[in-house]
């Protein structure tokens, strides 16, 4: 029975302690809540500057000059004269087809056009003595007219002649297969010692690689766009990124447009050059394009952080002198290298929330900190 009232005072003892400590938490919540600590926020001033407008593209490099070299006679392949992946120089020789036959056949036609000229110069001689006896009336006309006939002929016999020794001289000329251009020669498809012609295909490949274009292809919309607001080729800027993500050196520069439209894309296709003096670039290769206008009238313009959207548009947080948090309505422009430029609601010099948008509430008072860069 004692047990039980002493755990019966040491349970009231309890209570009545539980009960002092619920009563001291109720006095210092509202001091508490009183002493909350004032929200911090970083914010930046907005800017009058110029942003440039950007279109992105996917374009493919294509070789200014590529030549196909292929055989145009008949015959088994010599020593190729050339390593694969050599530079070339105009007028070089890369291949050269067995020569002997093609040498026999113009000499054959030389001894046949030496022939039709002695004929040639017989029958002239004669076709003069016959005019000469056709004088006395020595000859009768029909022999003169005779020889009229056969001096024909025998020029007719030496133009042939000369025609057959001109195309036997081109054959021979085909043996040496020439490069038409200076540039980088790819890989022979065929190895001496093989049987080639025309029907072969192609024998290896030449580029021109000091300078290349890109081909790229553009909705008309975009087309238009341009059009409209009168942006001229000459003003737009051509940029170049790389596979490893890095800018290639050159500014290059649009030099065609082309004439009409593909029906299956809606696209039109456009072509910009670029200086290659490091090699860098070569033919198939995929890049990405950069358009960049030259900068047009300065803008007020904020970090891309402090734009945020919602059902009813753009808008940015801002922090007055009185550093009161104040929501206000913008008219978001071009956005380029995180910032973006407002077009309207907001003026230079303003300070707006790049971050704690979370912790800041219209109307409520903050600590603005001004952010480094």
């Amino acid at each position: 029975m004692k047990a039980r009232i002493a755990a019966l005072q040491f349970f009231k003892r309890g209570l009545f302690a539980v009960a002092g400590l619920a009563s001291f938490w109720l006095m210092l919540q509202p001091k508490a809540f009183a002493q909350a600590p004032v929200p911090a926020v970083l914010v930046q001033a907005a800017e009058l500057k110029s942003l440039s407008r950007q279109n992105d593209f996917i374009g493919r490099v294509e070789a200014i000059e590529k030549v196909e070299l292929r055989a145009r006679v008949s015959g088994f392949l010599g020593p190729r004269k050339f390593v694969d992946g050599d530079r070339v120089k105009a007028g070089q020789t890369i291949f050269e087809i067995e020569p002997e036959p093609f040498q026999a056949l113009v000499d054959q036609r030389q001894a046949q056009l030496e022939s039709a000229k002695a004929a040639l110069e017989n029958a002239e001689l004669q076709l003069q003595r016959g005019k000469e006896l056709g004088r006395t009336n020595a000859i009768a006309q029909s022999q003169i007219d005779q020889r009229v006939s056969d001096q024909a002929r025998a020029a007719a016999a030496v133009k042939e002649a000369e025609a057959g020794l001109t195309d036997a001289t081109i054959k021979l000329s085909y043996t040496k297969i020439l490069s038409p251009i200076e540039g980088r020669i790819g890989r022979a498809a065929v190895t001496p010692g093989n049987l080639v012609g025309p029907e072969s295909g192609v024998l290896t490949t030449i580029v021109r690689d000091d300078e290349v274009n890109v081909l790229f292809a553009v909705s008309q919309r975009e087309i238009l766009d341009a059009r409209r607001r009168g942006v001229d080729a000459g003003q737009i800027k051509v940029r170049l990124k790389l596979a490893d993500g890095q800018l290639y050196d050159d500014i290059g520069r649009l030099t065609f447009i082309d004439v009409s439209v593909d029906a299956k894309t809606d696209g039109q296709i456009l072509r910009a050059s670029f200086p290659n003096a490091k090699r860098l670039l070569s033919d198939g290769q995929t890049v990405r394009l950069i358009l960049e206008q030259e900068s047009e009238a300065p803008s007020v313009v904020v970090p891309q952080a402090a734009v945020a959207v919602d059902q009813a548009g753009s808008y940015v947080l801002v922090v007055t002198p009185s550093n009161v948090v104040e929501l206000r309505r913008v008219k978001a422009g071009l956005q380029r290298d995180g910032a973006t430029a407002i077009d309207a609601g907001l003026k230079p010099g303003e300070f707006v929330v790049v971050q704690g948008q979370q912790r800041a509430r219209p109307g409520q008072t903050v600590v603005a900190q001004p952010i480094t860069r």
